[in-house]
C-alpha cells in the first residue's frame, strides 16, 4: 500500500493533494488508497518534547490513509479518549461510531460458523450473541472496508488528507521528524506515526527491509448482490476444504461478500476475464451456497491477492517514530481483526499522547512524546501477537479439514467414497462444541437463536425462499423445473399422466415414472415425498451423497440439495434447490408450478 501521511495540529490544517479525495472515492479499490499527508489535530497537542514552548501545539504525521491511519487522525482532531474496536472508535468520536453501526450489517444476531464445504452442512456453530450480551457490547457488525474508509475520511476531513502523495523517507533529528515525499516536497512534525501497511516504507527505513510471511494462499474476493435463502438466520459462514476453503458474509442491501482462499505458490496471475471460470474449477461439486455466490458475482468485481503477514515484533519504533496496524503486525484475514486491531492500536496511542500532555501541563514540562510511544507500544504487544497467532492458527484449520477419510492420501483417496468421518474433524468438532453456551434468560429473538443454534432441523425451517426441482438427470431436455407448493391442503401428484383429482399434479411422459408415481407434501415447514408403490421405485440421494429408496407409502422427508430420481437408472433426476425468488419471477422464468 502507498504510504500516506496525515498531519494535523489542532487549530489548523492543510490539504494538498494530486487527486481530489471525492474522485478515489468512486474508485472500486479505495481499499488501497494512495499515500496521503494530513495535519491531524490532536488534544494531545501542546508543548513539545525538547526544546518546545508550553503553549506549543504538536504537530502529528501519520503515514497512511487506510483504517490505522484515518482513525488515528480522527483521535488526534477530538477531545478525550476510552478495550475493543467499536469501544475505541466510540471512545474516540461517538457519532462516528454511530455512524458505522448504522452502516454496518448485524451478523452477531445469527447463526455463525463452520461448514463442510462440500455438504453444507454444519461442522460448529459459534455463539456471537451471548459475550456481547452478558458483557453489555452491541452484536457482532460486518462492514465493507470501502464504507468504513468512506466515513473515516469524512470525519477527518479533506482539508486534513492530502492525496498523491508517497512517503519514501523520514530523518528524526531528535527534537523534530521530517518526513519527504515522493514529489519532493517535505513537512516536519513533533512525531510520526506509520501506518502505511504491511509493506510500510516508514517500518523500512526504521529497520530496513524485511520479508512479508507468504501464507501459502492466494485469495479471491467479490462482492455479489445475491440474497441467500436463509439470510434470516445465518450470518456468516467458513466453507472448509482440504487446501481451500470459502467465507461468506451478510454485509447488508442485499449483498454477500465472499472469500475464496485456494493452496498455491505466490505470484500467479490469472487470464483476462477468467477469474469466475477458474474459481468454478477450482471449487466444482461444493454446495450450493459457495457455487451460487461466485455466478452471481461480476467478473470485473472479482479481486485476487496473495495473503502475507508479519510475525510480531518487540520493537515498534524509534525515538519520535512509531508503528501502527499492518505496518508492524499485519495478520491473516481469517478472524477479519486486522483493521480492528488498528483501530485499538489508534486509540491505545491518541490515549498514551493525550495522558502525557495532561501530565505535561499539571507539571508545566514539555511532553515526553518518547515515553508516550514507548507505553503505547507495551500495552499493546501482547494481544495483538496474541490475536496475530489465532489468526494463524484459525488459517491452518481451515485449510487442513479433511471431512473423510481418504481425502489428500493420493492412492488412498478411494476411501472418500465410504464417507468415513475423517477422526480429526470429529474430535475437533467436540472440542470446539463444547466451549459454547447459551443465556438462561432469552428475549424471543434470543430463544430463535438459540433455537437454530442448537438444533440444525430448526434452522432449516427458518429458510424463506421458494423451493424448486431442478433437472438434473440424463433426461433434462424432456423434464421442467417444478416449484413446490406450501398449501398443507394441496398435496402434488406426480405421474406419468396428469390427475385431475388432484389439481397440482405434475405430468412426467417417461417410462421410469409410472402413472400415479409419487406425492409431495408440505407440513410444518417441511416437504416430504411418498412413493405410491410405484413400478420403478422412487430414490433421494443426500448431500452425503447415500443414496436409498423411499419405502412405499411412508412420507420421506427431503431437504435442499437432495437428488430425487425416479427409476433407477438415474435418467429422471430433479436436484431440490431454495431460491428467494417470488412465484412471480418464477412464472417468467417458465417455471411449473403446483399451486
Amino acid at each position: 500500500m502507498a504510504s500516506t501521511l496525515l498531519c494535523n495540529s489542532v487549530n489548523s490544517s492543510t490539504t494538498f493533494s494530486q487527486e481530489p479525495t471525492s474522485q478515489l472515492w468512486q474508485k472500486r479499490k479505495l481499499a488501497r488508497v494512495k499515500a496521503k499527508l494530513a495535519e491531524a489535530s490532536p488534544t494531545v497537542s501542546q508543548p513539545t518534547e525538547s526544546g518546545g514552548d508550553p503553549g506549543k501545539k504538536l504537530r502529528i504525521l501519520v503515514a497512511g490513509g487506510g483504517i490505522g491511519g484515518l482513525v488515528f487522525a480522527l483521535a488526534a482532531k477530538r477531545k478525550g479518549f476510552e478495550s475493543n474496536a467499536l469501544a475505541a472508535l466510540e471512545a474516540i468520536d461517538l457519532e462516528v461510531a454511530e455512524e458505522v453501526l448504522k452502516a454496518g450489517c448485524i451478523t452477531g444476531d445469527r447463526i455463525n460458523g463452520l461448514v463442510d464445504g462440500v455438504s453444507g452442512t454444519w461442522y460448529v456453530k459459534f455463539d456471537t450473541f451471548t459475550p456481547a450480551a452478558e458483557r453489555g457490547l452491541p452484536v457482532t457488525r460486518v462492514i465493507s472496508r470501502m464504507t468504513l474508509q468512506q466515513i473515516l475520511a469524512r470525519a477527518v476531513g479533506e482539508d486534513i488528507i492530502i492525496n498523491g502523495s508517497n512517503v519514501v523517507e523520514f530523518e528524526d533529528n531528535g527534537d523534530k521528524v521530517t518526513v519527504m515525499l515522493e514529489n519532493g516536497q517535505s513537512y516536519a512534525g513533533d512525531l510520526l506515526v506509520g501506518a502505511d501497511g504491511i509493506w510500510s516504507k516508514v517500518r523500512k527505513n526504521l529497520f530496513g527491509l524485511t520479508e512479508a510471511i507468504y501464507s501459502g494462499y492466494t485469495c479471491y474476493t467479490g462482492i455479489a448482490d445475491f440474497v441467500p435463502a436463509d439470510i434470516e438466520s445465518v450470518g456468516y459462514r467458513v466453507f472448509l476444504g482440504h487446501k481451500q476453503y470459502f467465507v461468506s458474509s451478510d454485509v447488508g442491501a442485499g449483498k454477500m461478500q465472499w472469500y475464496a482462499f485456494h493452496e498455491e505458490p505466490s505470484g500467479g496471475v490469472d487470464i483476462p476475464h477468467g477469474k469466475k471460470e477458474r474459481l468454478l474449477k477450482i471449487f466444482e461439486g461444493w454446495c450450493d451456497n459457495v457455487i451460487d455466490l461466485i455466478l452471481a458475482t461480476e467478473e470485473d468485481t472479482i479481486l485476487r491477492r496473495d495473503i502475507f503477514d508479519r510475525t510480531p515484533i518487540l520493537t515498534w519504533g524509534k525515538g519520535r517514530v512509531t508503528l501502527l496496524g499492518d505496518s508492524v503486525h499485519a495478520m491473516q484475514p481469517n478472524l477479519g481483526q486486522g483493521g480492528c486491531m488498528a483501530i485499538e492500536d489508534s486509540y491505545q496511542l491518541a490515549s498514551e499522547l493525550n495522558k502525557a500532555w495532561k501530565q505535561s501541563i499539571e507539571e508545566g514540562t514539555h511532553i515526553d512524546i518518547v515515553s508516550s510511544l514507548k507505553r503505547y507500544e507495551n500495552a499493546r504487544k501482547l494481544r495483538v501477537a496474541v490475536i496475530h497467532g489465532m489468526a494463524r492458527m484459525a488459517a491452518l484449520m481451515a485449510s487442513t479439514y479433511k471431512a473423510y477419510l481418504g481425502v489428500g492420501l493420493g492412492p488412498l483417496s478411494f476411501l472418500t467414497k465410504f464417507r468415513i468421518p475423517h477422526p480429526g474433524r470429529v474430535v475437533t468438532a467436540l472440542n470446539l462444541k463444547g466451549g459454547h453456551h447459551l443465556a438462561d434468560s432469552r428475549t424471543e429473538q434470543v430463544t430463535s437463536y438459540a433455537n437454530g443454534f442448537e438444533d440444525d432441523d430448526a434452522l432449516e425451517r427458518t429458510i424463506n425462499g421458494e423451493w424448486f426441482w431442478l433437472p438434473c438427470g440424463n433426461e433434462t431436455g424432456a423434464l421442467q423445473p417444478i416449484c413446490l407448493s406450501r398449501d398443507e391442503s394441496k398435496p402434488c401428484i406426480i405421474g406419468s399422466i396428469a390427475h385431475q383429482d388432484f389439481p397440482g399434479s405434475i405430468a412426467i411422459p417417461l417410462p421410469q415414472v409410472s402413472e400415479m408415481h409419487a406425492r409431495i407434501s408440505y407440513k410444518k415447514g417441511a416437504f416430504y415425498l411418498t412413493d405410491l408403490r410405484s413400478e420403478h421405485g422412487t430414490w433421494i440421494t443426500d448431500i452425503e451423497e447415500k443414496r436409498y429408496r423411499l419405502p412405499p407409502n411412508f412420507p420421506t422427508r427431503f431437504r435442499p440439495s437432495d437428488v430425487i430420481e425416479f427409476g433407477p437408472d438415474k435418467k429422471v433426476a430433479f436436484r431440490v434447490k431454495v431460491i428467494r425468488s417470488s412465484p412471480k419471477i418464477a412464472e417468467e422464468s417458465g417455471i411449473l408450478q403446483t399451486v
